[in-house]
């Protein structure tokens, strides 16, 4: 008896009619880091982004069940370098590693309850560990010096472990595209930064990161630790030296 070849199960014909349109939050903001050029940093223990990646839906229908996912892909086959204040290829792209799809943790949900909130994928972390064994944590493989574009895809179902016989729409905002860097290169990116992250608080305290002005607060709060008792933070709660909240340590975006 010869064996039957195997097909994949065709989508649910569920008999839903949907017209899904999805938009960026903060559109604006990613077009001011796009026009120069968006950097995000990426270290061995994983870096969220910023901006987070978060889009409003609307358009679904109210009670089918829907799966939010995104991922990042190589934008391009090139490596780049920052050269005279721009970016520009510098050869051929290394090879990448497989790319994980990350699916929003409050997969399934109803189309009334997607189009109820803001779909934030901000904990999704970017990471240059080619040894990251920790599938259980929301982390991706890049490449410094390579660009890379984000995607949003949406799926009309309700079994995670069918995802790979499912339609999938696709978005790509192309506002979002980015350089994956171990540091920063452009100094009008880092600016942005710390103008508009919130936990870039302690840089703006200091004079928009300046080195000199730094290493003075530094001093000084060194001095009152010296003297002893705690000091007030702009809120008036008072900080301990090892609470003092410190932008850009892994794991908090900058």
């Amino acid at each position: 008896m010869v064996p039957r070849p195997f097909r994949p199960m065709p989508p649910e014909d569920d008999g839903v009619v949907d017209d899904p349109k999805v938009t960026l939050e903060s559109k604006e903001l990613w077009e001011k880091f796009h026009k120069l050029g968006t950097e995000m940093v990426i270290t061995k223990s994983g870096r969220r982004m910023f901006p987070a990646y978060k889009v409003r839906v609307t358009g679904l229908d109210k009670k089918a069940k829907y799966i939010m996912l995104m991922d990042i892909v190589a934008s391009d086959d090139c490596r780049y370098k920052f050269h005279n204040s721009r970016w520009m290829v510098a050869g051929k792209a290394d090879p990448e590693m497989p790319k994980r799809m990350y699916i929003h943790p409050d997969s399934p949900l109803t189309g009334e309850q997607w189009m109820q909130k803001l779909v934030s994928f901000h904990k999704l972390k970017l990471t240059n560990n080619i040894s990251d064994k920790h599938g259980y944590m929301p982390q991706t493989i890049l490449n410094s010096m390579h660009k890379y574009q984000p995607r949003f895809h949406l799926v009309r179902g309700h079994d995670v472990l069918k995802l790979a016989y499912s339609t999938f729409r696709t978005y790509v905002f192309k506002e979002t595209e980015f350089i994956a860097v171990t540091a920063y290169q452009n100094e009008k990116i880092t600016q942005l930064k710390i103008d508009h992250n919130p936990f870039a608080k302690g840089f703006r305290d200091t004079g928009a990161g300046k080195r000199e002005k730094k290493q003075s607060l530094l001093a000084q709060r060194v001095t009152e630790d010296m003297k002893g008792g705690p000091r007030p933070d702009s809120t008036g709660a008072h900080l301990s030296p090892s609470s003092v909240p410190l932008a850009g340590v892994a794991g908090v975006p900058l």
